[in-house]
């Protein structure tokens, strides 16, 4: 007679249903790894379950980035996972790609064709800001240093910029001159750069796409305010061009704008792949006019697995598959497709500013037109609307739509907004839908408003 083993709990959950399991029949270790191993598939499927508990990335109109993408971006990103960026000898041709896109972004900018531009893919805007910023701290004390003067008291000008930007400045030291809005404006003014720019300004940083309302700052202004500066004090200072969102929609929406290497005074510029750039998250990019822009001092030359290779980042390892899905939409859209894809999503915007602006209690502040494909708006008179925006983001997350409420930068911090950002994947229909929700929040709200309007937020916005 034959004989048998039977099979261990683990053993049997494979031929078990999956909310029939050992795993399923536990709360999911938190603290602590589990003894053993689990079936793959109970695994994978609890896992699901629970990030089920997230937003829906369609409905989430707070972020930048990327939400939808083909399956040709899928397909190269999974057999992309095992390629490593830093490791350019044994990936020589994901490096190959990185440099193309390079090209690409530098030509796209308009870097003059006499000097070779230079740059490199990052982790994401933030980290391509601060190689940004560090080599105008280098390049400002290089130039103090040979004249004999004193290195120890940089600043950065600015107005409204992302975090990112106060990382650098308390990571590296240097001061951060953000400059309050004026009224009615939403970012930079050229004529504010006299009173704050000095002989220890490192740079000017000019937005591309104000994070807090989604309109540009003139660039070609704030150049010409610093030409005059320079002209009376003597003091180059350079612009770096934060375009984490603009970068990807000024060129195919708004080629009359200047702003990018066209202007002499501008050193260098940064984009985020995953934003605007359609690519999914992991990637951004950061390109100077010239070579000679980014001090050899920041670069490393590193031996690493037999190969000998220049490098300057934030960061080492990452993953290579990013970057391979940047060039394969740069390959796919072309610039006829990016423009296609822009202007379809400005078009949205624009259809939603009109609605809201028919719809009586809000203001808008930018209406779509002009800048990034977005909307924001305020309370025509918050004291007799009966509620804020706050409880209309309460409201509006009834219903899955993640709509954010949040004060301007001093000194503007009075004024409470909402912004809606319109990416790749967000449809006419969906707004559609948006602003009937909005509506019927507003109606609800005017009815039965709330005791208290809150004044503060209920969940966090981090942009």
């Amino acid at each position: 007679m034959a004989l048998h083993k039977t099979k261990d709990a683990h053993a049997r959950d494979a031929d078990t249903d999956v909310f029939a399991s050992v795993l399923s029949g536990q709360i999911l270790p938190k603290n602590r790894m589990p003894d053993d191993h689990s079936p793959s598939e109970v695994v994978y499927e609890l896992l699901h379950n629970e990030l089920l508990l997230d937003g829906n990335a369609a409905q989430n109109l707070a972020t930048f980035c990327t939400t939808w993408s083909d399956d040709g971006v899928r397909r190269l990103m999974a057999e992309c996972l095992d390629k490593n960026m830093i490791d350019k000898d044994e990936y020589p041709q994901t490096a190959e790609i990185e440099a193309r896109c390079v090209n690409i972004l530098a030509d796209l900018w308009n870097a003059p064709a006499t000097n070779a531009a230079t740059g490199c893919s990052t982790t994401g805007s933030s980290e391509a800001a601060m190689l940004g910023g560090l080599t105008l701290k280098w390049r400002w004390r290089e130039r103090r240093r040979a004249a004999g003067l004193p290195v120890d008291r940089p600043n950065l000008v600015c107005g409204p910029v992302q975090i990112c930007w106060e990382k650098f400045a308390r990571y590296f030291d240097v001061e951060l001159r953000q400059i309050p809005l004026e009224p009615g404006a939403t970012g930079l003014q050229p004529h504010q750069l006299a009173a704050h720019v000095d002989e220890n300004t490192i740079g000017v940083v000019a937005i591309l796409g104000v994070t807090y309302t989604c309109d540009y700052e003139p660039v070609a202004e704030l150049a010409a305010a610093l030409d005059r500066i320079e002209a009376e004090h003597g003091w180059d200072v350079p612009i770096h061009v934060d375009g984490a969102s603009g970068g990807f929609v000024a060129p195919f929406l708004h080629p009359d704008v200047v702003w990018d290497f066209r202007l002499p005074r501008v050193a260098s510029v940064n984009t985020s792949g995953h934003k605007y750039g359609l690519a999914p998250l992991g990637v951004g990019w950061i390109v100077w006019r010239s070579a000679d822009l980014l001090p050899a001092d920041l670069v490393f030359d590193v031996d690493y697995l037999g190969g000998d290779m220049p490098t300057f980042a934030l960061n080492f390892s990452r993953p290579g598959g990013e970057v391979i899905a940047q060039y394969y939409l740069f390959l796919r859209l072309g610039r006829g497709g990016y423009r296609r894809v822009q202007q379809a999503c400005a078009d949205t915007a624009r259809y939603l500013a009109r609605e809201i602006a028919e719809m009586g209690p809000f203001t808008l502040l930018y209406d779509g037109e002009g800048a990034l494909p977005a909307v924001s708006y305020a309370l025509t008179d918050p004291a007799a609307a009966g509620f804020s925006l706050y409880d209309l983001s309460d409201r509006l997350r009834m219903r899955g739509w993640q709509v954010p409420s949040y004060p301007l930068p001093a000194d503007r911090q009075e004024t409470v907004i909402q912004r809606v950002l319109i990416r790749h994947g967000v449809t006419r229909d969906q707004i559609a839908l948006l602003v009937a929700d909005l509506r019927r929040a507003v109606e609800h709200l005017t009815a039965t408003p709330p005791p208290v309007p809150a004044t503060e937020p209920r969940s966090g916005f981090h942009h």
